[in-house]
């Protein structure tokens, strides 16, 4: 029995001896084959993208992608990774959402887009490069006449010259200029806030490569501010800025510490307003390549030495004290969350804000308010008609200016508030002055990015319902789902050029790609039940071009 017991442990030891060394011999061949790889520039991985500058390499090249070439099919809409160019690591949406992976292809091929992107980005700022030199990015827009621009330079240098006289100014350290100079040869002389007002158009807010945008950002964050009161209307608190040089800026105080999430159990339109949300918004549209958000950024401001004691408005000016804590507060006046019990304070007496740019006087450019049809019902209990009609997007499609290309601008909208997070969409505005041929002003941002542990469908409910997108937007989502765009990363790098960075944590920016996952699932599903050309409209007027735009 003895020796039975022997020989059993004999052959098991002998056993587990053999599997040892199989093991070490696969791990040893495996080390060696990466090590090979490496000193070829070989990685190892299939994916799409280049070695970084610099490094041979010996892959074999690939064909371009998708989104490269314009070719767009039903899988790579549902799932990048699904893409022979898209990245190792994307995830799947049967991960996310646990739905299949496949569809159908239909079959339907659109005109090319030709070119690709110079170069494939590492580090640093070079991937936010990259995609905006990308042809995607670069577009000519039709040529602008004169009921294409906002207005000439010559009635707004008459209104504002009116409006304030020819006064002077100075940036911070800088002699003194005329506001509005007489006989220049360029419009560079101007203040920053009134070249960006000079560039809206028809088309956009600002160029693709706008350095009034730039020059702006900026000078909101050290121009000095000349008076402050309380903007009038809404639920929480905000304050007008107005510069010495005569430029206004709409300040929103932070109100939430960036790793507080808006609990479950409260109701979207008792949220707060974050200040961070206000920024970010403007980065995402930028990256989005919508063009549809006045420029936003961060601030640290003095509560005292450039609020209280320069503000004239009494209604501000009584609200101000100290706390226990011996920091200076105060809370304004507005109809939520102005009370002594939601005070704002300074740490002790410095508060940061985001300051988001004017856009031209009503005066000089009048702008219309629309309520949107995918309005919630703002009641605790009652639901929107689209909550409990299905073919709520039928009526909406029959009725003007929903039976042409606004349709898809709400869509574009309702894309850039479901990667928010944003359920506070209410209304938006136009400029009058351009009919209903125009875009979207996508205004009001400070509800978004509230959770990052939650992706609420119901903001989704436009595009599930109408399954319409234009072909631009498609593809720019595309090419933001590929490993070298990657939304989160590209998000992270604009945003860290703020004042305030950073601006968004990490689990706000990861969202960012998971919900930008859910919505390629969503057009892929419309594409296998309607059709592709049901789905993707082309862009009207669309011509390619090189950087001018």
């Amino acid at each position: 029995m003895v020796s039975l017991r022997k020989i059993r442990l004999f052959i098991l030891v002998f056993f587990l001896i053999v599997c040892t060394m199989h093991i070490i011999m696969n791990l040893l061949f495996t080390l060696e084959k990466q090590t090979a790889g490496l000193t070829t520039g070989d990685t190892g991985c299939s994916c799409a993208h280049k070695p970084i500058a610099g490094t041979p390499s010996r892959a074999k090249p690939r064909g371009r992608s998708a989104v490269d070439s314009g070719r767009t099919d039903t899988n790579f809409i549902h799932d990048p990774s699904n893409n022979p160019s898209s990245n190792c690591t994307s995830l799947s949406m049967k991960n996310i959402a646990g739905q299949p992976e496949q569809y159908a292809h239909e079959g339907e091929h659109k005109t090319p887009i030709k070119g690709t992107s110079k170069h494939v980005p590492v580090d640093g700022f070079q991937r936010l490069a990259a995609l905006y030199d990308h042809p995607l990015y670069n577009k000519t827009l039709p040529a602008l006449a004169d009921e294409d621009t906002l207005f000439s330079v010559n009635s707004a240098t008459t209104f504002y010259s009116q409006a304030h006289g020819n006064q002077r100014w100075a940036r911070e350290g800088d002699k003194e200029e005329d506001l509005f100079p007489v006989g220049m040869s360029t419009i560079d002389s101007y203040p920053s806030w009134f070249r960006f007002h000079l560039g809206i158009n028809r088309y956009e807010l600002y160029a693709r490569h706008s350095s009034a945008v730039d020059d702006l950002l900026g000078d909101l964050v050290v121009h000095r501010i000349g008076n402050v009161a309380i903007k009038p209307g809404g639920t929480q608190l905000k304050l007008i800025l107005r510069f010495q040089n005569y430029g206004q800026a709409l300040f929103k105080p932070m109100k939430q510490a960036r790793d507080q999430e808006t609990p479950p159990d409260i109701f979207y339109f008792s949220d707060f307003e974050r200040h961070n949300a206000e920024i970010a918004a403007f980065h995402l549209d930028r990256i989005l390549g919508f063009r549809r958000v006045p420029p936003a950024a961060g601030r640290l401001v003095s509560i005292t030495k450039e609020i209280r004691d320069l503000t004239h408005d009494k209604k501000l000016r009584r609200t101000f004290f100290i706390s226990p804590a011996n920091n200076t507060c105060f809370y304004g006046e507005c109809s939520y969350y102005c009370s002594v019990e939601h005070a704002l304070c300074g740490t002790p007496e410095h508060m940061e804000g985001s300051l988001s740019a004017f856009l031209p006087d009503l005066v000089l450019a009048k702008r219309r308010t629309w309520r949107n049809p995918w309005r919630r019902s703002y009641h605790k209990r009652k639901a929107a008609e689209w909550e409990i009609n299905p073919n709520y997007c039928d009526k909406v499609r029959r009725t003007p200016p929903y039976d042409g290309p606004r349709l898809l601008d709400i869509m574009d909208m309702t894309i850039f508030d479901f990667l928010m997070g944003n359920m506070d969409r209410h209304h938006y505005e136009t400029f009058e002055k351009f009919g209903n041929k125009t875009f979207i002003i996508h205004l009001d941002n400070g509800r978004g990015f509230g959770r990052h542990s939650h992706d609420e469908a119901s903001i989704l409910a436009p595009l599930s319902q109408c399954c319409r997108v234009r072909r631009s937007t498609l593809l720019r989502l595309q090419l933001l789902a590929k490993e070298e765009y990657q939304l989160s990363v590209l998000m992270s790098e604009s945003l860290r050029k703020d004042r305030l960075a950073p601006v968004l944590l990490q689990p706000h920016l990861d969202a960012l790609d998971r919900r930008l996952q859910q919505v390629l699932w969503l057009l892929g599903d419309c594409v296998r039940k309607t059709g592709y050309s049901l789905v993707v409209e082309d862009d009207v007027g669309e011509r390619r071009a090189g950087r001018g735009s």
